[in-house]
């Protein structure tokens, strides 16, 4: 059986069993931030093992698509050195819900395994936990398993509870034994049964793991019976499909044998020439394709943290076996079919994906090898040295200036039996922050010391506060007693109306002040996650501890930056809806001016694009719907189907904003209905780094200006052209092409005069020594009319050496010429120098021709005069 028949036989065997089969989840997590990749099919199932969610069925089944390349789970390191270890692997799973437990689970699998996968009965062994008499009873008096081959795993791993055969969420919460299926390959291999010395061999390969949660596990460590005990399996595809194969090796399934083939195929086509089949290197290849597919699938894109740096490191380190193998320019990426090919029947997101997929890796692959040559040309002269560890600087230049992540580099050490210093690497990267935050313009808030009450905000209802007291004044960065007029200030307040740059939104501005103070406020920053402080200067008497103030925001600003968040909000989910789900939030700025947002997306945006989104969001301003903010638990906003920020830490209380049909967790300010943002308007787009786009945009009177200024332009340029604006676009056209047809007819004049030119400076050419040597200047040539004119008097004086330059607005231009039969006397290149330098200027070029510039057109004659002799000495 091939792997796709075996991963549906798996579903249509529990469907048959009363199963839904449940599509696989993504490799990314969409609701929970706490999770890097999904790393077992439980993981889209687990509010159903706590209780917090209800689904229509009581049984499942998925072949759960699962990254393991980071965090706890991490298989990296030993990915293409051994026969089991992968980034990106399918694990096969049956769930029941309360509804079956132990006696049908295992029944089922034994089932599955012996009468559809026809696998030998002795073949097959099994372990329960040490105390689970219930599961070692089902196995042996109900399947007829010898009690030979069930091993009781017990307390082996330093304390109950604790060892393989007892699985737990965490130091809390469901728990319960499990029971796993051995296969037996035979005394040919290595290796001993479950629980004896020699486990770790190839012989006893784990198949089947059944985990029985019928505990819930307190803090104080009892252990509760859960009311409605569950089954949670998982089998990894590649396993059972190695088994089912009769192959020891997950690389030599058939799926893998495609993608291997694949691999040596552009490997070698890349400059390997002919590479090993059987190279670990190209095991690396072929697992990490999978993994990067599916996370660029998913919506990740290479950068240097989160999930964008797991998938940066396995793409590189994938480049970096090609490149080990002798790859010299980019292969990766052509993987990707073969890919498809194999899995995007089973997986149809990553056949739609698949045109982004290359395009991601290929960039990443672009980027990559301009650097690898000379990073591992450092890198082995590091190491040719004998040292048994590299020093952290070394893996840090790596890293910071040739792309090496520091895995990478230690991937290629432990290679060669070398350690990575990571301590010193870890100290390097410490100091290149520090050094970047001093030389930041950071605000004055950063290091400020507090140790008062926290500031409360009243910013979402209110732009004024009375009788506000000042906890802190600080000058120059130092905690005062007062600030007076003239001193710029910080000033902490117990209560503030004034919002705090936070989530890309502007720090607000305005004034704070009583009866015989005045202080504006030119911007508000956080000192502390709760305490704000307000930037300014004092412009009337004094402001001390202890006093209180009226505080005023600037409504103005506040409602043109307001409207320009609520825009943000109805951009990105336009921007999701017009260029696909991908689309996540990269970084944005939110001031009274614009917004800038900053998004993943491999490829500029179209016109149509652009203007699809600004009608959606124009669509939902109109709706005039209102927007509405609701303070919840994590979990019940992760249910409501907001939208989350990957990468960001959530309190256990958040904000969910909802605006249209917009839902995100927001803290910022927003207008109260759709309709007061007024117009929304996209002015640019571009990108700002690989696979990362820029869109900035502009609301309201903003939006009003922008556009009565293109309009302004359009009515100049109709005014200028004696035309009606909408006439404009034609008119500028035709002017357009009347210039190219005036270039092209000046561009003959030229030629027609250099020609004649040339004619007549045949003439003066002076033989030298065999060889016709001519230097002269051609009057209103430009730098391709020297080339033309120049190959022209090659043909016709045959052995000739020529230097001819043209000055145009005090530039001059140079050429010079050697015919073939004369390059190995005298070089086109140091012959165009020789002039050049004497002009104030270089160049260079090839032993036949050379081109070069100067700025002193006074000293071109004399330059020209000595070109005779200076061939002279060279024959």
């Amino acid at each position: 059986m091939k792997a796709a028949e075996i991963r549906k036989t798996f579903l249509e065997f529990f469907q048959s069993k009363g199963h839904t089969i449940v599509a696989s989840s993504p490799v990314v997590p969409g609701d929970d931030p706490t999770l890097l990749f999904t790393n077992a099919g439980m993981n889209q199932f687990k509010d159903v093992f706590l209780g917090f969610e209800k689904r229509p069925y009581t049984r499942a089944t998925t072949s759960q698509k699962c990254i393991r390349a980071g965090g706890k789970h991490n298989d990296l390191d030993n990915v293409g050195y051994t026969a089991r270890h992968h980034t990106f692997f399918e694990m096969l799973g049956n769930f029941s819900f309360g509804d079956y437990f132990k006696h049908d689970a295992i029944q089922y699998a034994w089932e599955l395994l012996t009468t559809q996968f026809k696998l030998p009965k002795d073949k097959l062994w099994v372990t329960v936990y040490s105390e689970d008499d219930e599961a070692y009873e089902i196995w042996n008096k109900v399947v007829g398993v010898p009690a030979e081959r069930i091993v009781r795993i017990g307390d082996n791993k330093g304390g109950r509870y604790m060892s393989d055969n007892f699985w737990m969420m965490g130091d809390t919460g469901p728990c319960g034994p499990c029971t796993e299926i051995f296969y037996d390959h035979g005394p040919e291999v290595a290796g001993g049964p479950p629980g004896s010395p020699d486990e770790d061999g190839d012989r006893y390969i784990e198949v089947w793991n059944n985990v029985f949660m019928q505990f819930n596990r307190t803090e104080d460590g009892v252990m509760h019976k859960l009311p409605k005990p569950s089954v949670d399996t998982g089998m990894g595809l590649e396993r059972i499909t190695a088994v089912l194969q009769h192959v020891h090796s997950n690389y030599q399934i058939d799926l893998f044998q495609a993608l291997l083939a694949a691999a040596k195929k552009a490997v070698d086509e890349a400059g390997a020439g002919d590479s090993d089949a059987d190279s670990p290197s190209l095991k690396v290849i072929a697992d990490h394709i999978r993994a990067c597919s599916f996370i660029v699938t998913d919506g990740v894109i290479p950068s240097n943290e989160g999930r964008g740096y797991v998938l940066r490191r396995i793409t590189r380190r994938g480049i970096r076996h090609g490149y080990k193998l002798g790859a010299r320019t980019p292969f990766f990426h052509k993987l990707v079919g073969a890919l498809v090919e194999q899995m995007g029947e089973a997986y149809p997101e990553l056949r739609q994906s698949e045109k982004r997929i290359v395009e991601v890796l290929k960039t990443e692959e672009e980027r990559f090898f301009q650097t690898i040559a000379n990073g591992m040309e450092i890198l082995d002269g590091a190491l040719a040295t004998g040292v048994k560890q590299l020093d952290g600087e070394t893996a840090f230049k790596l890293h910071d200036t040739y792309g090496f992540p520091v895995d990478l580099t230690a991937d290629v050490c432990r290679e060669r039996d070398v350690t990575v210093d990571q301590a010193g690497f870890d100290a390097a990267m410490a100091e290149q922050r520090r050094k970047a935050r001093e030389g930041g313009k950071f605000k004055m808030a950063a290091g400020l010391e507090y140790s008062g009450v926290p500031t409360v905000f009243h910013g979402y209802d209110h732009l004024s506060q009375e009788g506000a007291k000042v906890t802190a004044v600080y000058v120059d960065g130092a905690l005062v007693a007062q600030a007076n007029a003239g001193d710029d200030a910080v000033i902490v307040l117990d209560n503030t109306p004034f919002y705090a740059e936070s989530g890309g939104q502007a720090g607000d501005s305005g004034e704070l002040r009583n009866g015989t103070s005045r202080f504006i406020v030119e911007d508000t920053q956080k000192i502390q996650a709760d305490v704000y402080g307000h930037h300014g200067r004092v412009v009337e008497g004094g402001i001390k501890v202890g006093d209180t103030l009226n505080a005023r925001v600037d409504a103005d600003v506040r409602a043109r930056t307001i409207r320009n968040h609520s825009a943000t909000h109805l951009m990105h989910l336009a921007l999701r809806k017009v260029l696909g789900e991908h689309v996540q939030q990269k970084g944005s700025q939110v001031t009274a001016e614009r917004t800038r947002f900053d998004f993943a997306h491999n490829a500029p945006m179209t016109d149509d694009e652009i203007r699809q989104v600004e009608e959606l969001v124009n669509a939902e301003i109109l709706a005039n719907d209102d927007t509405s903010a609701q303070v919840m638990d994590l979990e019940s906003a992760q249910k409501s189907g907001a939208m989350m920020l990957f990468g960001e830490k959530y309190g256990d209380e958040v904000r969910v904003l909802s605006i249209g049909t917009s839902k995100e967790l927001c803290g910022g300010t927003h207008v109260k209905r759709t309709g007061d943002i007024g117009q929304f308007k996209i002015v640019a787009e571009g990108g700002v780094a690989a696979g990362v786009r820029r869109v900035e945009a502009v609301t309201g009177a903003n939006a009003l200006s922008y556009t009565q200024g293109l309009e302004g332009t359009v009515k100049g340029l109709a005014a200028l052209l004696k035309a009606a604006p909408a006439e404009v676009p034609a008119r500028v056209a035709a002017a357009q092409d009347q210039i190219r047809a005036l270039e092209k007819e000046i561009a003959a004049l030229k030629g027609k005069l250099a020609s004649s030119q040339g004619d007549e400076l045949m003439l003066k050419a002076v033989d030298i020594k065999g060889i016709k040597v001519l230097a002269a200047t051609l009057d209103g040539a430009d730098a391709k009319t020297l080339r033309e004119t120049m190959d022209k008097l090659k043909d016709k004086l045959k052995t000739a050496v020529i230097v001819l330059a043209a000055v145009e607005g005090g530039k001059v231009q140079i050429a010079a010429g050697v015919t073939a039969d004369s390059t190995g006397k005298v070089k086109a290149g140091e012959l165009v120098n020789f002039v050049a330098q004497q002009v104030g200027g270089k160049g260079g070029g090839k032993p036949d021709m050379a081109m070069a510039g100067g700025t002193d057109a006074t000293a071109l004659p004399q330059a020209l005069d000595g070109v005779q002799a200076w061939v002279s000495e060279r024959l």
